[in-house]
């Protein structure tokens, strides 16, 4: 590896805040200076271990070396690693900025298991890097409590991590609560939002970010994505929690930039030097979200965002994509399932309500990146007045443009006597409790349903967003309240997790709305039906 591309992780005070925190990979650093690598005549682990993708009886385990070397993995039930499986991994090369995944597969079903990460040197075989370890549960196969927790939105409208704040203090927050896996719900990063040293708050005080190269513009190259989904690895808060806690990662839009479609140009948008096209944009912001996290690779379609997670005989989690496939942000009111009136396009809509038709789980949750009836303008300044982002159109009537997915697929639900299906969601930046009533609404071809919606984890906090009464939403609790000034700092206090916990003896799923402290703002218990 060269020292150039080396030098892009190893910047003036950017890399190693909370290097301590990383398990072991990385000594101890001062915060001003360089950080020391523990032994440079090995590889070293650059961003700490994570998994994710967890099923019964196996889970994608990943990490970071600093140079060509290949991954190994041990798992164990013992901490201790007394009694251990060493799994041979692939090769962290260049192709992949020295990323690498692991499907580790035979694992017990509904057990703790133990992982530890090693990396070989490839041009000096059996020299070794020091190790890093994590833990995660597997799914179970019977019936036992479950719990996880979801959120999204990080480092976004200028607020990054800040070491004398506590970072990414939200992470910290829901690893505590010690949940099976966390969802995160899409904009993992803001490649379109670059950071500044210092912004000035409202109090006179000062919120400083770390910020490395990648975050200092726009992301417009690959190594440009890559850096700015290495940036959030830097968190000692994130980096602890992903050891701990697996991951499902799905996206929105500032993985690439505000509110894209495929097809868009940003010739409107100045920042942009040497690409304009969304598609370019999309396709290094997805090599580089794939890279940096624990996606297992469809066998059809290898950097597929869309997929299923059957969690025992209580839950089956569905991971929507809300990017790719929709047709261009406009007024949103075509009178039919025309190609640009697609969100989730016809193949996804198919794949949803044949996987809620054939899932034998009682809870069916479905993390689609964007809300139900919350209104979201595309309020680009080249972007005509009046055009939408999201699934509402604003016009309060019958389903219009993309909702007449959500009318097919409601209806759907209802005519085949599906329960038990509840929508998660983030995008909007505040927390929301909300009942789509079909009394109360201009469609009423449905069964009642609850969505919940969370974050940011780290960025601005916003609205409260107008509603869209089509399918008759009942806002049961707002986290924030009405006129707040917009793009409220962490420091603030409205940053917000979902923590979701299905009881094995009853079958209760209760939701809880909480905030970056841990205090549960709002709760609500769901009987299930049958």
């Amino acid at each position: 590896m060269s020292m150039s591309n080396r030098s892009r992780f190893i910047t003036r005070r950017s890399f190693l805040y909370g290097a301590a925190a990383a398990g072991g990979s990385l000594v101890a650093a001062p915060l001003l200076g360089r950080p020391v690598l523990a032994d440079t005549a090995r590889p070293v682990i650059t961003h700490g271990v994570q998994s994710g993708d967890v099923l019964a009886e196996r889970a994608i385990i990943w990490s970071r070396a600093d140079r060509p070397s290949r991954m190994w993995v041990d798992w164990s039930l013992e901490e201790s690693f007394a009694r251990r499986t060493r799994v041979p991994g692939p090769n962290a090369l260049a192709d992949t900025d020295f990323t690498a995944r692991l499907d580790l597969s035979e694992l017990p079903p509904g057990e703790q298991i133990f992982y530890r990460v090693t990396f070989e040197d490839l041009a000096n075989p059996g020299t070794m890097s020091q190790s890093a370890t994590g833990r995660l549960r597997t799914a179970p196969l019977g019936g036992r409590d479950i719990r996880f927790v979801f959120s999204g939105d990080e480092a976004g409208q200028g607020w990054g991590i800040n070491p004398a704040w506590g970072g990414y203090r939200v992470y910290e927050a829901m690893r505590v609560v010690n949940p099976d896996f966390f969802i995160h719900q899409g904009d993992q990063i803001y490649a379109d939002g670059p950071l500044k040293e210092e912004v000035k708050l409202d109090d006179g005080t000062v919120w400083k970010n770390i910020v490395t190269p990648a975050k200092a513009k726009v992301a417009e190259t690959i190594d440009d994505y890559r850096g700015c989904f290495a940036y959030n690895l830097t968190d000692a808060n994130k980096r602890r929690f992903a050891s701990e806690v697996p991951f499902l990662v799905q996206w929105d839009d500032h993985e690439t930039h505000n509110n894209w479609y495929p097809g868009e140009s940003f010739t409107g948008d100045d920042r942009y030097k040497q690409v304009t096209s969304a598609d370019a944009l999309a396709a290094n912001a997805r090599r580089a979200m794939f890279e940096y996290n624990t996606f297992r690779p469809n066998a059809l379609e290898a950097e597929r965002v869309y997929r299923r997670f059957p969690y025992g005989p209580l839950l089956e989690v569905f991971i929507l994509d809300e990017r790719s496939y929709r047709g261009p942000n406009g007024t949103n009111r075509q009178p039919s399932l025309t190609p640009d009136a697609a969100f989730l396009g016809p193949k996804q809509l198919v794949w949803l309500k044949q996987g809620l038709l054939a899932s034998r789980a009682t809870w069916k949750v479905i993390a689609s990146d964007m809300p139900i009836g919350i209104q979201v303008p595309d309020a680009q300044p080249w972007i005509p007045k009046g055009n939408f982002e999201a699934w509402a159109n604003g016009d309060n009537g019958v389903p219009l443009g993309r909702e007449l997915e959500l009318a097919s697929l409601f209806s759907f639900l209802k005519n085949n006597a599906i329960r038990n299906v509840v929508w998660i969601t983030a995008d909007v930046h505040y927390g929301q409790a909300i009942r789509y009533d079909p009394a109360k609404g201009a469609y009423g071809d449905f069964d009642p349903f609850w969505e919940f919606v969370a974050g940011p984890l780290n960025a601005g906090t916003f609205g409260p967003n107008d509603m869209d009464n089509s399918f008759g939403p009942d806002i049961k609790f707002t986290a924030i309240p009405a006129g707040m000034k917009q793009n409220q700092p962490p420091s603030a206090g409205f940053q917000f997790f979902g923590q979701a916990d299905i009881d094995a003896a009853s079958g209760v799923l209760t939701v809880a709305l909480k905030d970056a402290t841990g205090k549960t703002l709002f709760s609500q218990p769901l009987t299930p039906a049958t």
